[in-house]
């Protein structure tokens, strides 16, 4: 092999690990970003939510026509919750497996469980075509009607 050549293949070689290693850059920043925004509206979701639960003349702006505004705003609060666990899976911060655990610590909740029975099916409307919020939401559903079973065994 001529010298030229072998300059030439190991300019290539140099060239095509540098492309190599900017777009895998490329994807990283991007992924970081949209978890950046994933945070930011979340953040602000939850900033809403943590206002509307504790401040009832702004619930009472939202509250559906057939509920009272003190329930609302406890379902506001058990929805804060769930949103907070929400944002954890999403960011990776929940273990694999750890999700089924976590859910059914929620429904333990009362108050959760009353969220989950009114909203839960607008929650699995929202999640369609996103299949983290899809696997999200199933889980806990999952539990929720796990723990409706223990409840109708032990009565």
């Amino acid at each position: 092999m001529k010298l030229t050549t072998a300059v030439l293949a190991a300019g290539a070689a140099v060239s095509l690990t540098t492309a190599v290693v900017g777009a895998v850059r490329l994807r990283q920043d991007a992924r970081h970003q949209a978890e950046r925004n994933e945070a930011v509206v979340a953040r602000n979701q939850l900033d809403w939510l943590a206002q509307m639960s504790t401040n009832a003349d702004l619930a009472k702006l939202w509250a559906p026509a057939d509920m009272d505004v003190e329930e609302y705003m406890q379902l506001l609060h058990a929805n804060q919750q769930i949103c907070t666990l929400s944002l954890r899976d999403r960011l990776g911060f929940v273990r694999d497996g750890q999700l089924p655990f976590y859910a059914s610590m929620l429904m333990n909740s009362d108050v959760c469980r009353r969220y989950w029975a009114r909203f839960g099916d607008l929650r699995a409307q929202e999640a369609e075509g996103d299949e983290r919020a899809e696997h999200f939401t199933k889980v806990l559903n999952q539990a929720a009607k796990a723990h409706q079973e223990v409840q109708f065994v032990a009565a």
